[in-house]
Order: structure tokens, then C-alpha cells, then sequence
């Protein structure tokens, strides 16, 4: 055994007689965490290798900290082929393979070690931020005579009975190894050991980068999204009190999508987005004529309750029944917004849970019935004439939306299509609001 260790130190432990396994150590645990193999394609690595074997005419393979191979091994002589087609034989190959490697991990450099079949090895670390993430072993050679005063011996780590020394076949085997200088040798460890290096630099560099680039797209794309939403908001603010909508209920709804993206992926984060910024783009987007197609004013609807639900959750439900039939008969623009929007005030937000808003259209002659039933208390005669009137009192201001609704549509389609508001006025039977536009109109008189 040599006595002096590239170190300086002496490898006893490694070294006395006896299969000993290896200890923990910091660099092991630190292997764990990252392997090799994540951080750069095994391809890329065993093309390396191959060419870098072929061209100095040495074995290679490269390991992990505890010495198994990561790729396929280059140039084995076979000799070390015949040995490691035996698992016992194999384990002490992989043992002393990861001996090499903790031992150029320990100096920083690369080691030079005999084997325990008595042939030659260099064992270049790879590391990265002080992560030992294993080694690229070469050699399976003799060295030619001269001095060699920097060899970590190996070869009495394990019992002489049952080893390889017994087979005749691997003792010729064994004759026919050629011989490299020392100088080669150690040239060539040290030019692998830079190489390596440099591909698992190169290889997380590359990896941080991409990432970095992932996370900044992500954060760009949640900024534009924000900075969209913080605009629509704006204006809407702007057009609130023309367009009847309550700037506290877009509050909300931007509360609602700020608590779902901490919460979730995406899915329904994008749908919220995608339902608001429609509703947003019906309001402030809007052709200049006052009518719009059916459709377009009950999709708005539909989103509009949609976003109520997360805000509310379980509190109340809907039901929009629009058949087909009726998309393109046009309507006063935000005619039915309104009406859901009073359900919402008046009938849903004092109750606890089990709120119900029932939308539903159908034919009558030569008019579509519109019909809004919620499940509510209901309200008496007398106040359902001061709402149409405009002459209704909430919390110490008139209540002018259903009032607004009733005269618009008296003024477009005569006094038989005002509002009709229906209530038994007992508790949980509900109002019943029902609108009636002509199926066939022409749109110049609006």
C-alpha cells in the first residue's frame, strides 16, 4: 500500500484488510438531494465519455457517490468486464470506485488509486456549489515502471480468499492489460476532470437560467394580467352610475379572483378572469346603438351570477333557461342586468343559505316572456307600485332601478311592455319580474 495519499494523509481506514462500508459524510448526504442525471442528459454524458475513451485508450464510466455507474461503461478491458459479471466481484468494484471518488472529493483534485485487482484508476470529482455529485473513473491499467508516488493502494481492501486471483481464465486476462506512464495517466485525469467539470457547470447554469426565464414569464404574465384587471376596474368605476352597476360589487370580484390565485393553480382562476373581463367588455364596449342582441345581454347575466357564486359560495344558486331560439331578437341594452341585481339586494344577501334565482325565457304570440323569480320574502302591493314609480325607500335613498327598466321599455315598445312584478308576499314564495319584448321590432325606433 502506498504510504503518501495525493492528500497527504493516510487511508488506513480505507485501506485495512476487510470489506468496510462507507461512512456517512456530508458530501454523501449532500448526493441525495441532487443527482447527477437531473442535472444534464445522461446522452450528453455518455458521448463525452465514449469519445474521451477512444481518444487516450483508457476504461471509463462514470459513477455516483456510492459508485454505481450512471453510464454505460467505455473501453472496458475484458478482464474488468469478466470480474464485473459477478455481483460480489461487482460490489467490491463499485465499492473501491466510490473510495476514488470521496478520495479526489477530499483533495479537490483528482485521485489516483489501485484497485482491488491490482490495475490503475483515476477518479475525477464532480461537483457543483459544494454538492458531491460523484466521479468519472478511468483507467483499468498498469502503469509502466518508473516512480509513482501519488497512488492511494486499494488492492488489500478485501479478503484474498475468493477473489478474482484463484481464476486462471481472469489471471490471463489479467497478463494481457497493457501498460500507460504515470505522467499519461495523471495528464489525462486532470483533462477529464476539467471537462467534466465544465459540462455540469455549463449544464446548471443553463438549468438556472431557463428556470429564471419560466419564473419571469409566469411573473409577467400575472402582471399583465393584474395591471388588465386594475384598468377594467377603472373604468368601470367610470361607467358605474350610467350603467347601474354597484362599484362594491366589482370590489368583490376582484377580491374573489385575488383569493382563488393564491389557492389554485389556474383552472378556475382563468375562467373567473375570463367571465369578469367579458362582463367588463359588454359595459364599456358596447356598439353606439341601444340595443343589443338577447344573447349577448344573457351571457352577460350568466357571468355576472357566476362571479356572485364565488363570492357567496353556497348561499344561493341559479338557473338560466335561454333556448336558443331567442338569440338574435334584439333588447334594450343592460335591460336585464337590473332585475337579477334586485334579487341579489333584496332577496339572496339576507339570507343564509338556500337562495334561488330562477331565469327563464319562452314564447307568448309575438313577444318573449322574460321571467326573474327569486325565492325571497317577497314585497307587498303597495311597495311593488312606489318601484315602479321610482318612489321606492331603501336605507334613506329611492330605489330607481326597476323604475328605470319599466319606463325604457314603455318608452320602446308602448305601455303593454312595462315591467310586470308578481308577488304572493309570503316568506319564501318570492317576486316574480317578468319583461316582454317583441320578437319582431324595428331597431331604428329605439
Amino acid at each position: 500500500m502506498g504510504s503518501n495519499t495525493p492528500f497527504g494523509q493516510s487511508v488506513e481506514v480505507l485501506a485495512g484488510p476487510g470489506f468496510r462500508p462507507l461512512p456517512e459524510t456530508t458530501e454523501f448526504k449532500a448526493a441525495r438531494r441532487r443527482k447527477l442525471v437531473d442535472l444534464m442528459s445522461t446522452e450528453m454524458l455518455q458521448k463525452v465519455q465514449d469519445n474521451f475513451s477512444a481518444a487516450v485508450g483508457v476504461a471509463m464510466v462514470i459513477v455516483d457517490p456510492e459508485g454505481a455507474p450512471v453510464t454505460k461503461p467505455s473501453g472496458f478491458s475484458p478482464f474488468c468486464q469478466a470480474v464485473r459479471s459477478r455481483p460480489d466481484w461487482r460490489e467490491r468494484c463499485f465499492h473501491c470506485d466510490a473510495v476514488g471518488g470521496r478520495t479526489a472529493l477530499s483533495t479537490g483534485e483528482p485521485a489516483i488509486y489501485k484497485c482491488h485487482c491490482q490495475l490503475v484508476d483515476f477518479a475525477a470529482p464532480i461537483n457543483l456549489r459544494g454538492e458531491y455529485l460523484g466521479a468519472v473513473i478511468c483507467g483499468q491499467v498498469k502503469l509502466a515502471p518508473g516512480g509513482h508516488p501519488r497512488i492511494v493502494d486499494l488492492s488489500n481492501i478485501f479478503p484474498a480468499e475468493g477473489s478474482w486471483s484463484e481464476d486462471p481464465a481472469l489471471l490471463a486476462l489479467h497478463a494481457q492489460i497493457g501498460e500507460i506512464s504515470f505522467d499519461r495517466l495523471r495528464s489525462a485525469a486532470f483533462s477529464l476532470f476539467t471537462i467534466a467539470s465544465h459540462i455540469v457547470e455549463e449544464s446548471y447554469s443553463q438549468g438556472v437560467t431557463q428556470e429564471l426565464y419560466a419564473k419571469n414569464l409566469r411573473l409577467a404574465e400575472e402582471s399583465q394580467r393584474r395591471a388588465e384587471l386594475e384598468r377594467l376596474l377603472r373604468e368601470a368605476e367610470l361607467q358605474a352610475l350610467s350603467y347601474q352597476v354597484n362599484p362594491h360589487f366589482l370590489f368583490n370580484v376582484l377580491n374573489t379572483i385575488g383569493r382563488l390565485a393564491l389557492v389554485e393553480g389556474a383552472p378556475e382562476t382563468e375562467t373567473t378572469v375570463h367571465a369578469f373581463a367579458d362582463m367588463m367588455r359588454y359595459l364599456l364596449k358596447r356598439s353606439g346603438s341601444q340595443s343589443v342582441p338577447l344573447r349577448t345581454e344573457i351571457d352577460h347575466v350568466r357571468n355576472y351570477l357566476y362571479l356572485l357564486k364565488l363570492r357567496m359560495g353556497d348561499r344561493f344558486d341559479f338557473t338560466l333557461d335561454a333556448p336558443e331560439e331567442f338569440d338574435r331578437v334584439l333588447c334594450p341594452f343592460m335591460v336585464l342586468h337590473p332585475l337579477v341585481e334586485n334579487c341579489i339586494n333584496y332577496a339572496i344577501e339576507p339570507m343564509e343559505s338556500g337562495g334561488l334565482i330562477e331565469i327563464s325565457l319562452y314564447r307568448d304570440g309575438g313577444d318573449v316572456i322574460i321571467d326573474v323569480l327569486d325565492n325571497g320574502p317577497g314585497i307587498n302591493a303597495e311597495r311593488r307600485h312606489d318601484v315602479l314609480r321610482g318612489e321606492a325607500d331603501h336605507g334613506g335613498r329611492k330605489s330607481i332601478g326597476l323604475h328605470n327598466i319599466h319606463s325604457r321599455m314603455r318608452q320602446y315598445f308602448g305601455d303593454s311592455h312595462g315591467l310586470e312584478i308578481v308577488s304572493p308576499f309570503r316568506q319564501g314564495r318570492g317576486t316574480l319580474v317578468r319583461l316582454r319584448l317583441p320578437i319582431d321590432f324595428d331597431p331604428c325606433a329605439f
